[in-house]
Formats: C-alpha cells, sequence, structure tokens
C-alpha cells in the first residue's frame, strides 16, 4: 500500500524547507524507489512539479509513453550514442558527463534541426559520473557548439550526510570554481543544482542554489548523519507499507527443523507460519534468522533460511491468524513498526536498497 497524500505531504515539506526561490525536482528513478514511477509522477504533478528526473533514456520513454507528457524530465545517467534520437523524441533532458557527448549533441540538434537542452554534470570529487574538464576546455566546447545548449551545471555529492568528512565542502568549492569561470566568461547555466536528499535535509544551504533533486525525502526518509550534524530541517514520513499474506500456519514439535539446510531448530513447541513472499518479492536473503515481520501487533522473529517465494515465521505468541490474514513487513501494525532504516541495519544494508530491491511482482495498491 503507498499513500499518494504522505507522497505529497513529503514534497510538500521539502518545497517548504528549500524555500519558493528553490525547484524541487521529484527523482522518480528506479520505479520511484520501488514505489511505482508512473503513479508518483502523476501526484507530484498535481503538486505542481517543475521538473522529474530518471536514471535513463528509457526511463524516461516510459514516462512519457505512460502519458506524462509535462514537466521537464531529466535522465541523470546521461544517454549513449544510440539513445540520442530518443532524447529528442520524447521531449528528454540528457544531463551530459563528457565534452564529447555536448559535440555529438550539437550533432544530433543540427540533424534534428531544433536545439537541445542538456544539464552538465561536473565530477567535483566523487569520480563517478561527470566531467573533470577545466573551464577554459568546457568554454572552448560550448563556444563549438551552435545548437545544443546549456541550460543547466549540476554536481552530485558522495558524504552530504557525513559530517566527520569534508569532502562536501570541497566538492562545493570546486563546482563554484568552475561555475565562476564560466560565468565570467559569458556564460551563465539557467538552472544549478548539487543538492539531493541529504544535503536538503541538514541544511546545506550553500548547494541548494535554484534547484534540488528529492528522491528518497519524497518516499519518507533522511539518511542518518554521521559526526556533529546540524538539526535535521526535514519532516518526511514513509509512504509504503509492505503486507504479505500467512499460506499455512502450522505446530511444530521441540526439535523440527526449518527451511534450507535446517538452519533453525524449534527450541520448544511452536507455531509458525508461512508468507507467500521471498527474496524473489524483495526480502533480503540476509535477514534470514535475523530479521522480524510484525504479526497480529507484535514484532517476531523470521526462522531459518528465507525462500525464493515463501518466509517463516514465529507465531507461537497469538492464535489470531489464520491462512489468507496479512502480515507487515514493512510498516506499521499496532504499536509496532518496521521501516526500510530499521530494516536495512539488520540486513547489512542501506534503506534506498531494501525500496528497490521490492520486486515487480509485489502488487502496488495506491490510497
Amino acid at each position: 500500500m503507498i499513500s499518494r497524500a504522505q507522497i505529497a505531504r513529503n514534497y510538500r515539506n521539502v518545497c517548504s524547507v528549500v524555500g519558493a526561490g528553490v525547484d524541487v525536482t521529484g527523482v522518480v528513478k528506479a520505479d520511484a524507489y520501488g514505489h511505482g514511477a508512473l503513479e508518483i509522477a502523476r501526484v507530484l504533478i498535481a503538486e505542481g512539479v517543475k521538473w522529474l528526473a530518471v536514471s535513463s533514456v528509457e526511463e524516461g520513454v516510459a514516462l512519457r509513453a505512460g502519458g506524462i507528457q509535462q514537466p521537464r524530465i531529466l535522465v541523470m545517467g546521461g544517454f549513449l550514442p544510440y539513445e540520442g534520437p530518443a532524447l529528442v523524441e520524447y521531449d528528454l533532458t540528457p544531463a551530459v558527463h563528457s565534452l564529447e557527448q555536448i559535440r555529438q549533441l550539437d550533432r544530433l540538434a543540427a540533424t534534428a534541426g531544433k536545439a537541445i537542452r542538456y544539464h552538465l554534470k561536473i565530477d567535483s570529487g566523487m569520480s563517478r559520473l561527470g566531467t573533470r574538464a577545466a573551464a577554459g576546455e568546457i568554454l572552448a566546447t560550448l563556444h563549438q557548439s551552435r545548437q545544443a545548449e546549456l541550460e543547466g551545471l549540476m554536481t552530485h555529492f558522495a558524504s552530504a550526510a557525513d559530517y566527520t568528512s569534508p569532502q562536501t565542502d570541497h566538492q562545493l568549492a570546486y563546482f563554484h570554481s568552475i561555475a565562476a569561470e564560466l560565468r565570467a566568461a559569458g556564460v551563465n547555466a539557467a538552472r544549478l543544482h548539487t543538492s539531493s536528499t541529504n544535503a536538503i535535509g541538514y541544511g546545506r544551504t550553500a548547494g541548494w542554489h535554484n534547484m534540488v533533486r528529492a528522491g528518497h525525502a519524497l518516499y519518507g526518509y533522511v539518511s542518518p548523519a554521521r559526526g556533529e550534524a546540524p538539526r535535521q530541517l526535514l519532516e518526511v514520513k514513509p509512504a509504503l507499507t509492505w503486507k504479505a499474506k500467512l499460506m499455512t500456519v502450522k505446530d511444530i514439535p521441540e526439535g523440527a527443523q526449518v527451511g534450507y539446510g535446517g538452519s533453525f531448530r524449534a527450541p520448544r513447541p511452536m507455531r509458525i507460519g508461512i508468507l507467500g513472499a521471498g527474496y524473489a518479492d524483495g526480502i533480503f536473503h540476509r535477514l534470514s534468522g535475523r530479521g522480524r515481520v510484525i504479526a497480529d501487533g507484535k514484532l517476531t522473529p523470521i526462522l531459518g533460511t528465507i525462500s525464493m517465494d515463501l518466509t517463516t515465521i514465529d507465531l507461537s505468541h497469538t492464535t489470531a491468524l489464520a491462512p489468507g490474514d496479512e502480515v507487515t513487513l514493512l510498516g506499521t501494525e499496532g504499536e509496532s513498526s518496521l521501516d526500510a532504516q530499521q530494516i536495512a541495519r539488520v540486513a547489512g544494508t542501506i534503506s534506498y536498497n531494501i525500496l528497490c530491491n521490492i520486486s515487480a511482482r509485489v502488487h502496488r495498491i495506491y490510497a
């Protein structure tokens, strides 16, 4: 179950924190972090969003094909040469990661007979996507471009929630130095953006510029900070509740082995439940024998090894549940709750991974 109203509230909270002079881009890549890109895009459009962001050309095309004609769509992962025509056909705005890509876009625009707007990504120190070219090299390429139009300048922070490291300050200083040299030469990108959820949430205002990219925050999460961080500005709540149905409930004797490899042995007579969900649905295999779910309002352990399609849980605390009843894998039930960050700590991963790992075969219901 995904709450449209909570997505909208989270978006409005981000807008309120950054203020009226900063556009909030709604990041809906990876199927909106597992929440369903088309449906979340529609919610954000109803809230007045001006930009959506995806990772790939394919994701952008899927939104357009699904009826999302407005707003602008930024393809943050850039494009491969063969994807150029789709940028034009589906009116997608690419993030460009090299000077050669600017030249490719210029040739594409000349062939198409129309200008193509793009955002140039600066590798400010993450050593991932983005150009490390000096400002002079960038300017030389821009002066040679006649049809490709520089609309935005962007970068991405590697450690925005880590206050034990100066990396974010160094990245921002580098980005600002490139932007200043371009500006001094008369090149003024209309959009400057460096900040995603963590830089928004912890108030790194020098990186907000006139556009920010809200992803994780839309879905109810800000990563925990490291070090002496300022007070978190964002108040957001998870929008997704994940439930699975019990396939069967049975009593087992003391000493009974549960699951593949007999990895759990009952220390006493127990009641167990078999859920119709497993690692193929997105329940992390590493939660085997370690994770918990909420059954009849109580946190209860996962027993034994998680299977592809099934997960065994302890139901010794209740006689109220029967086949067909639901158990909460992520969300709140009664006074108990499990969010993606709690699950991630047990699984040894991050909350993004928990959300994005919920597979397509898990039915999404919007309320």
